[in-house]
């Protein structure tokens, strides 16, 4: 029986914005990341396309949560 190899798969995000700081903490327990001259930086690794896929979507509902949170705050 042949087993299908899986490979490493990898991801990186850079967001620009005056929020960075505030985003990356709404991921903190979510993603690696760094913060530089507001420039958010995530990185993600995982051994198949559906994990990584997974990975992302948690990724972007914690952004997506934490911009709506830091809108309704500004108001």
């Amino acid at each position: 029986m042949k087993f299908q190899k899986k490979n490493k798969i990898s991801l990186s995000l850079k967001i620009r914005s005056t929020l960075s700081d505030s985003l990356a903490a709404g991921l903190a327990t979510e993603a690696a990341f760094s913060v530089e001259e507001e420039i958010l930086t995530l990185n993600e690794n995982a051994d198949s396309f559906v994990d990584l896929r997974a990975r992302w979507n948690t990724i972007m509902r914690g952004l997506i949560a934490s911009e709506q949170v830091l809108k309704a705050v500004d108001k």
